[in-house]
């Protein structure tokens, strides 16, 4: 692949590869396509956000769920 900084500062990494697609039914050929695949990897060293965006909604729903069980259980903290 290749890399590069984009204008926004992230670092993009384009990946070419195949893209095989199998139609419903038998005996039909699968389409096969060469595709590029762009990942980017935005470095934010000083945000102090640990984990990125996922991290965050993972927690977000870690407390989503410790508080409707709470609510379920009657243990109101």
């Amino acid at each position: 692949g290749t890399e590069r900084v984009n204008e926004e500062g992230a670092i993009e990494t384009k990946v070419n590869t195949i893209d095989i697609q199998s139609p419903p039914g038998e005996n039909k050929e699968p389409k096969v396509e060469n595709v590029g695949v762009v990942h980017l990897t935005h470095d934010r060293p000083n945000t102090g956000n640990k984990g990125g965006v996922l991290a965050g909604a993972a927690e977000a729903a870690t407390k989503a769920v410790l508080a409707i069980k709470d609510s379920m259980s009657g243990s109101n903290k």
